[in-house]
């Protein structure tokens, strides 16, 4: 089946099913491209529970839309590629949360949404990368451990210093691979680009930025900006919005790493498939369920 064909079954199915299709900044074009709603993980979360389609396609990795389950627990979740996972994610356990627990009794623990739902459940709030500062900030307690991003968690810790917060050693194996190097000759390349690197970037590089932001808020900064050239610190996907909301402008991936795996499982087959045989739906145990909602509700609640 070709590409026209393809979208045009998407796109039948969708209104048959009265379903949402969500797509993730990372996914490929064509898939960002059938989606009813594309951003980062804090805009689709908040979609996904507003909206009142029966039936939600998320095009993202397994932990996305786990958390569009937990937030809609009567709709059918529904990951195209089931096996879309996310290493950073994997990085914690809620047997690690139990012992900083035991270990740091008086800190209030703050998730990272790149992470599992039994996790989340353990957890005292979840944040995103463009509301994690200001989650940190506005939370009650003074002494918090943030998890499972070490550099998502440097760049909070050095926004809010008046703040205690532990760091778990978890990271992004893909925003991990630009180095100050890569900066620096990115730089010297085209000395004009403004440099928009994502907060999973390890510290030397988020150091060197001229902005620091989520996907969204990199795309929202580029638009908004005057300037015409920037180097793009985050996974390659970006460049979709960023190329058709500024055609006018020019954009250089930092790192010809920039490539998530998991993100670019999801194909417009896979999206037919989704909706056709209504699989994979997410589902999550209802204890899990319960405490994690608990956590993102906080998340919502505190913006």
């Amino acid at each position: 089946m070709n590409i026209e064909a393809l979208k045009n079954e998407i796109y039948k199915l969708k209104r048959e099913k009265n379903a949402l299709i969500v797509a993730h900044n990372y996914q490929i074009d064509e898939v960002q491209e059938i989606a009813d709603f594309v951003g980062d993980s804090f805009y689709l979360s908040k979609v996904c529970a507003e909206r009142p389609e029966e039936v939600i396609v998320f095009c993202g990795v397994h932990f996305m839309a786990e958390s569009a389950k937990i937030l809609s627990p009567h709709k059918k979740v529904l990951l195209p590629e089931i096996d879309a996972g996310c290493p950073l994610a994997d990085m914690v356990t809620a047997e690690d949360v139990e012992n900083l627990k035991k270990k740091y009794p008086d800190y209030s623990i703050v998730c990272y949404i790149n992470s599992p739902a039994s996790v989340k459940a353990k957890s005292d709030v979840i944040c995103t990368s463009s509301n994690a500062v200001k989650i940190v900030r506005e939370f009650p307690n003074d002494k918090i451990i943030f998890l499972p991003d070490k550099n998502l968690g440097s760049f909070v810790r050095k926004q809010v210093p008046e703040k205690d917060i532990i760091l778990w050693e978890g990271f992004c194996i893909t925003h991990y691979k630009i180095k100050k190097e890569d900066v620096e000759k990115a730089k010297s390349l085209h000395p004009n680009a403004l440099v928009l690197v994502h907060p999973e970037c390890r510290p030397e590089v988020v150091e060197l930025a001229d902005f620091v932001g989520s996907t969204k808020q990199i795309i929202d900064f580029a638009t908004a900006s005057k300037e015409k050239e920037f180097i793009i610190g985050t996974e390659m996907g970006v460049l979709y919005s960023l190329k058709k909301l500024n055609p006018d402008k020019k954009f250089y991936i930092l790192h010809p790493g920039m490539i998530c795996p998991n993100m670019k499982k999801n194909t417009l087959q896979s999206v037919r498939d989704a909706l056709l045989y209504e699989r994979y739906q997410i589902e999550v145990e209802e204890e899990i369920m319960q405490g994690a909602k608990r956590a993102l509700a906080k998340m919502l609640e505190m913006g």
